[in-house]
């Protein structure tokens, strides 16, 4: 009797632990695991720039994984698949769920056209710890407040699934089928602009788990505090490996609460719940998929945002003449990646001093960093916007100077980032304009010329967003 074969549609799972569709297609025979680069359904949410880089090296790791059987295609999954299950003679195919709406909708259609056709079609949860479509609240509808979610509606449940053991033996079934290969993806980029970022990132399986590693015996045990400080390697840096699956949120929900005994307990239980925001990200997508681009909140569909190309453009090349603003636009343009204390005060600055859209910062995000994710991009600028769920107060307008000499004290995070600003003394280091002329000569700075004037006046910017938000409120 001829052994079952089955394909494995890798997608947002680029992993060979805890992956659930590989799993089950090896416990029931043969697989041919394969990667298609969806150019087609995907709109205006195709991968950006950074992404594309990202995806690059993790197939590439997958396949080593794999030794060397991926396949990859590029085009039309409702195309590339009922043919390929043809040809590969293949009985099965097995994927894990992905939640973007556009993916929902396509993942329907291939579903439903496969079944008709006679082969049996797998999909599993190997994403998140809770799937938003079995967390309600009493009367059915779904959270829009992320305490009683999370607390209620998720912890209250019983616990996330315990990660699995890669399978024990894989066997790859014998294709002639000619794939299109990693090269016709054209994901890297032509000008070589990711020099910075191949230093400091390691895509991949392997580089998860040495990531996470590095986390739980160092910043874990003083995550609740040193999370906030951006010139310390305080924070996990998972949110990339976790966009493109290279490890499970699973997979870090236990190994941390292993380890939970030798922690701070308020470390711990603060860091599970950013995973916990990253499912309410996911939870608002898809009871709510029009969160990417229209308000959540209706009131501010009326918003006075303002049209300035030119502030737009100088909060995207980090020249708005306010340090930590700029250092932070410049981190994410040379490495992919910004710490979450300066996301916010980078975002509040372009929503609230620049009375900029916040699609505009989503657009920007989306195709420069690496763990550009639709559901926690989206969700988090409407929350700094203050148009979202859960979201920000309006009247909480994030004071850039004061964030600055709070969570950077000592200017190091602005001078790596800024560095014509090195010399200036740590009382003006992110008041550059305030500093007398004789300290400004001597650190070499020239305001307009070294270093931008500022390209709003705080105060006064402070007061116009409050008075835009008064009119939406009345």
């Amino acid at each position: 009797m001829a052994v079952p074969v089955s394909i494995v549609w890798f997608r947002q799972d680029l992993r060979v632990k805890d992956n659930l569709a590989l799993n089950g297609a090896c416990d029931l025979g043969k697989i041919i695991p394969i990667y298609i680069y969806d150019d087609t359904n995907s709109s205006d949410k195709a991968l950006g720039e950074a992404s594309q880089w990202w995806l690059h090296h993790s197939l590439v790791s997958l396949n080593e994984r794999l030794h060397g059987h991926l396949q990859i295609f590029k085009g039309d999954p409702r195309q590339i698949l009922p043919a390929l299950m043809e040809s590969c003679n293949a009985q099965a195919i097995f994927w894990n769920r992905c939640y973007e709406p556009w993916q929902i909708k396509r993942d329907k259609e291939i579903k439903k056209n496969l079944v008709e056709q006679g082969f049996e079609v797998h999909s599993s949860n190997g994403s998140l710890l809770w799937e938003p479509m079995k967390v309600l609240k009493k009367d059915n509808t779904p959270y829009r407040v992320f305490t009683p979610y999370y607390r209620k509606g998720c912890l209250n449940q019983s616990e996330p699934r315990y990660p699995k053991a890669p399978p024990a033996r894989i066997t790859y079934a014998d294709t002639s089928i000619k794939d299109d290969g990693l090269k016709a993806l054209q994901l890297l980029p032509t000008v070589k602009w990711d020099t910075t970022m191949q230093a400091q990132w390691q895509p991949g399986e392997e580089g998860a788990a040495d990531n996470l590693a590095k986390f739980i015996e160092g910043p874990l045990n003083d995550y609740k505090n040193g999370r906030d400080i951006p010139s310390l390697e305080g924070t996990s840096r998972l949110s990339p490996y976790l966009h493109f699956g290279e490890i499970s949120p699973n997979q870090i929900w236990y190994a941390v609460k292993g380890n939970a005994d030798n922690m701070q307990e308020s470390s711990v239980d603060t860091f599970l719940s950013e995973l916990g925001w990253r499912e309410f990200s996911y939870y608002l997508l898809y009871h709510f998929p029009t969160l990417p681009n229209k308000n959540f909140n209706a009131k501010f569909d009326k918003f006075p945002w303002r049209q300035d190309p030119q502030s737009l453009k100088a909060w995207q090349t980090g020249q708005t003449g306010i340090p930590i603003v700029d250092a932070g636009m410049r981190e994410l343009w040379q490495t992919g990646y910004m710490h979450n204390r300066v996301r916010m005060i980078v975002g509040s600055f372009l929503v609230k001093n620049l009375l900029i859209s916040w699609i505009e910062g989503e657009r920007w995000f989306w195709d420069t960093l690496l763990d550009a994710d639709l559901a926690s991009n989206s969700a988090s600028w409407q929350w700094i916007a203050g148009s979202g769920a859960d979201a920000a107060p309006y009247f909480r307008i994030f004071n850039p100077v004061l964030q600055g000499e709070k969570f950077d004290k000592d200017g190091q995070y602005v001078r790596h980032y800024c560095p014509e600003l090195t010399r200036l003394p740590n009382k003006y280091i992110h008041k550059p304009w305030e500093a007398p002329n004789t300290i400004a000569n001597d650190a070499g700075i020239e305001l307009g010329r070294t270093y931008p004037k500022p390209i709003v006046d705080l105060k006064a910017s402070r007061q116009r967003a409050l008075d835009a938000f008064q009119e939406i409120k009345e």
